[in-house]
């Protein structure tokens, strides 16, 4: 039976429990249970700290989990990352009162409050800069403020938090995160095979919509024009007449401007559908 770690508080939980779920696995209904069993599946779900998960799969306790980037590369594990999930999404920066820093240079001898220390402490390093790196298990935005540091590192999404405490982003991004699935370094990707398969069905199925639409045959030419596919649409004659119905895969992002074009070639009955899973 496969073993999934699961985050269960944080951002990184619901969007991973409403992933699996869409890709067919059971979930939990009660946030105090631990464990879940999905038999039909042959996957046993535990739901651990999200700063635990790469600790569990890194010592083989479960196959794989779901976690930051961040947060694996800040646990040290022997842990890969196997699969991006496409939320969870943020970059990693520095930030200092005005004046005190502008490039990762000036970090030089100063005081580095993080609650990633090991990722802090590695991307210094590798640009030659020696810190002292100051661990906090939050709140590092007032640490400055409270005389602990200088300058913080931490995960940043809008950078309000950051600038309601006096604070300015300066630098590169250290590091640009998301929620990502991970596996041991010598786990049998062959048996991640069905889990794997099926997130990236729904992941797939998430970018984009079909798209079902009528064309007169003068036209068809044009009309796949727009919507090519990802070899070919599938094109299927209408009893009765020279007009062709045609269905394909189009990305949810391009999907009205898509049908404008469609209708503008004279395409007429343009439907799109949600899809759920797809595999190509």
């Amino acid at each position: 039976m496969l073993r999934i770690a699961v985050p269960n508080k944080g951002s990184l939980s619901e969007p991973a429990s409403q992933l699996l779920k869409e890709a067919g696995y059971r979930q939990r209904r009660d946030p105090r249970e631990l464990v879940l069993v999905d038999e039909r599946n042959g996957v046993e779900f535990f739901f651990l700290r999200p700063r635990d998960v790469a600790v569990y799969v890194g010592s083989g306790t479960v196959d794989v989990g779901i976690t930051g980037r961040d947060l694996l590369i800040d646990s040290g594990v022997d842990a890969v990352e196997h699969l991006e999930l496409g939320f969870g999404g943020s970059t990693f920066r520095f930030a200092a009162p005005t004046g005190v820093a502008t490039t990762i240079a000036d970090v030089q001898g100063k005081r580095v409050a993080t609650s990633y220390p090991r990722l802090v402490d590695e991307h210094l390093r590798s640009h030659g800069v020696e810190a002292t790196v100051v661990r906090l298990d939050g709140a590092v935005e007032s640490s400055v403020r409270l005389g602990v540091a200088d300058v913080v590192a931490d995960v940043v999404s809008t950078g309000t938090t950051l600038r309601a405490a006096g604070l300015e982003i300066f630098g590169d991004p250290i590091l640009a995160s998301e929620a990502i699935m991970i596996r041991a370094q010598d786990a049998s990707v062959e048996d991640l095979a069905i889990v794997t398969g099926r997130l990236r069905g729904v992941l797939m199925a998430r970018k984009f919509v079909l798209v079902d639409y009528d064309v007169p045959g003068e036209r068809l030419e044009r009309a796949i024009e727009v919507t090519p596919g990802f070899e070919a649409p599938t094109v299927t004659p209408l009893h009765g007449s020279d007009w062709h119905a045609v269905r394909v895969m189009v990305p949810r992002a391009e999907m009205n401007h898509v049908m404008d074009a469609l209708y503008a070639v004279g395409a007429r009955a343009i439907l799109t559908t949600e899809l759920l899973a797809v595999r190509v």
